[in-house]
Parts: C-alpha cells; structure tokens; sequence
C-alpha cells in the first residue's frame, strides 16, 4: 500500500477517534482530571498505531494536528446540540 495513503489513514483515525472524545470533553469542568484525561486518552492508541504502521517520530505533527481536529469538531458538534436543544 501506498506510504501516503497510509499516513492519510492514520491521520484520520486520529480525527475520529477524538471526535467522541472532544463531545465528551466539552460536558466536563475546564483543566479538571477528566478534562485532561479526554483530551490525552487516544495518544497511545495514535502512538501504537504510528509504529506498527512503520513510520518515524517525523510524522507526530500530523498526528498530532488530527487529534486537535477531532477534538475541536466534537466539542463544536456538543454545542450545537446544548444550544439547539
């Protein structure tokens, strides 16, 4: 398969599975234990995944940006629906 197709893969497991992550996140009290424990739960699975996959420490970044995204849209999804009812 494909290095970059791959990589894409990875990057978007990383969004999808904070997207549950980042809803949950938003329900909880800012900078509490759980809220850290949302935000930092799926870094081993990322991790894990990202060496089995083959690839370097050069690739964190993307990684990394796809969490964020995943997170930011589930936080974004959890207010619509606290707001819209």
């Amino acid at each position: 398969m494909n290095e970059y197709t791959i990589l894409l893969g990875l990057v978007t497991v990383a969004v999808l599975v904070n997207i549950p992550l980042g809803y949950v996140r938003q329900a909880v009290p800012k900078f509490s234990f759980a809220w850290y424990f949302y935000i930092h739960v799926s870094i081993p699975l990322i991790i894990y995944l990202r060496i089995k996959s083959g690839y370097s420490w050069k690739i964190i970044p993307f990684t990394i940006g796809g969490a964020i995204v995943g997170q930011i849209v589930g936080a974004r999804i959890r207010k619509k629906r606290y707001i819209h009812g």
